[in-house]
């Protein structure tokens, strides 16, 4: 791909950024979040390429274009500024919408100037063999671009070549750990979830593509370790009913031990109360009748008593 192309696929991309940022609701702060995030990633590697290796092959080999790349060069320093600005500001702040729009706004004059007065005159000039060329390089570039602004470092050669290289390693191992990070916190939120038969949580990482990227590779990574987890639940959870189920069966045993026992005890009881109440009524029945014969023995008794002592009168009167 020729280095025009390349640098017009690159603003075409942009672009779908941009209107899709503007059809966003009010409200929507997460999608537009993830938009600005792309915006800055995007725009940071195109500046990178522009600065190292189009202006400056521009400018050595095309005659008359050292205004339009130095101005070039001055709006990627507002735009640099704006996205450092950005990229650490809440999507709810009051300005965030209204910074994004001056960023658009002036990216679009940005293009529009390269695209109808700058690239045609470098296609002209240069051809396309040579331009070919530049794309190779610049697709080369792109690798090792850096992926977050830095309005502070050299925007020409040498001092951006070097300082380019080293905040492109910077930032690609920044967003390496940033997705680690993001990608292990959101495995081991699958993991638990699964564990509590919970739906697994829907956490969009944030930061720039290269992050959430990477955060998604390590999501999808960890993949085997929660199926193996979730096996081992599995096979836990039998292990709880098997161990369940024998104290069940060892309740329902003792359970109905208990219930034998305490029949037994009832019919023993039973059988004890009727011995006992056959003999508290045969004893009731024989102190009855001691005591009716003894009652009886009493009146014979004295009736005896009475004659005598009435004969016994008689006879001293």
């Amino acid at each position: 791909m020729d280095a025009i192309t390349l640098l017009k696929d690159d603003h075409k991309t942009v672009e779908q950024l941009f209107k899709r940022f503007e059809r966003a609701g009010d409200r929507a702060y997460a999608e537009k979040r993830s938009l600005v995030d792309r915006m800055i990633e995007a725009l940071s590697v195109h500046a990178a390429i522009e600065e190292e290796l189009f202006y400056p092959v521009a400018r050595a080999t095309v005659p008359g274009t050292d205004d339009v790349a130095l101005e070039s060069l001055e709006e990627h320093h507002i735009v640099k500024w704006l996205l450092s600005e950005l990229e650490h500001m809440d999507p709810r702040d009051e300005r965030f919408d209204a910074k994004v729009t001056v960023l658009i706004e002036l990216v679009r004059h940005h293009v529009e100037e390269e695209e109808g007065e700058f690239f045609p005159r470098v296609r002209d000039e240069l051809g396309r063999n040579a331009l070919d060329d530049l794309g190779d390089a610049m697709s080369a570039a792109r690798a090792s671009a850096p992926t977050h602004p830095h309005p502070l470092a050299p925007d020409t050669p040498p001092g951006n070549v070097v300082a380019g290289a080293l905040a492109g390693v910077a930032d690609r191992v920044g967003d390496t750990v940033t997705g680690l990070a993001q990608g292990s916190v959101n495995a081991v939120g699958d993991l638990i979830a699964t564990v509590l038969h919970r739906k697994r949580p829907r956490r969009a990482p944030h930061g720039s593509p290269a992050a959430r990227r990477q955060a998604a590779k390590v999501r999808a990574g960890a993949s085997d370790a929660t199926e193996a987890a979730i096996e081992a639940v599995d096979r836990a959870k039998e292990a709880v009913e098997r161990t369940a189920d024998a104290g069940r069966q060892a309740v329902r045993s003792t359970a109905s031990s208990a219930t034998t026992g305490t029949r037994r005890t009832a019919r023993a009881a039973s059988r004890g109360a009727t011995g006992t109440g056959r003999a508290a009524k045969a004893g009731a029945k024989s102190t009855a009748t001691a005591a009716g014969t003894s009652a009886k023995r009493t009146a014979a008794t004295a009736k005896r008593g009475a004659t005598t002592t009435g004969r016994a009168a008689r006879g001293d009167s």
